[in-house]
C-alpha cells in the first residue's frame, strides 16, 4: 500500500488560486439586502412661493442701445458717431439716472483695441449703468 506524497519530482507546487465564487455570492446577498433596507427618499422640496396679482401690470420692456467699438477705436452709439469720451459719459450718465436704465448692449470689432473697450467699460461702472452686456462673441469663436 503506498501514499502520494506529492509529484515523483519531488518539487511540491503550492496552491496559490482561491476560490472567490461563495466571497461573491455573500456579497451580492449582502448588497442586495443593504438596497432593500434602505427607506425610500422623497426629493421634493417645499416652497413658499408668492401668489400672483392679476391687477399686476408685466414690467415694460427697456430700450435696448447698441453701443459699437469699431476696429479703428471709433465708438457708435445707437449708429451715430461718438466723437470723444466726453460725450460717450454724457449718453452713459443719460442712461444711468433713469429709474428703469436702458439695456446697453456692447459689440466690440474683433480688431478693437482692448484700451478703447476698457475705458468705456470704466465709464460706464462709474456712472452707475447696471445693464450692460457683450453680444455678437460668436465672432471670437473662431
Amino acid at each position: 500500500m503506498g501514499m502520494s506524497v506529492g509529484p515523483a519530482s519531488g518539487e511540491a507546487e503550492v496552491m496559490v488560486e482561491m476560490n472567490t465564487t461563495p466571497l461573491i455570492d455573500v456579497m451580492l446577498v449582502l448588497l442586495i439586502m443593504f438596497i432593500m433596507s434602505l427607506p425610500i427618499q422623497s426629493h421634493a422640496v417645499k416652497l413658499d412661493m408668492p401668489r400672483p396679482n392679476p391687477n399686476a401690470k408685466p414690467p415694460a420692456n427697456p430700450l435696448v442701445v447698441d453701443l459699437e467699438v469699431d476696429f479703428d477705436g471709433t465708438i457708435l452709439w445707437n449708429g451715430n458717431v461718438v466723437e470723444n469720451f466726453d460725450q460717450l459719459a454724457r449718453y452713459l450718465a443719460s442712461v444711468a439716472v433713469k429709474d428703469v436704465q436702458d439695456e446697453i448692449h456692447l459689440r466690440p470689432n474683433r480688431l478693437a483695441k482692448y484700451e478703447t473697450v476698457a475705458k468705456t467699460l470704466a465709464i460706464a461702472q462709474r456712472l452707475g449703468v447696471k445693464k450692460i452686456g457683450f453680444v455678437g462673441n460668436e465672432q471670437f469663436l473662431q
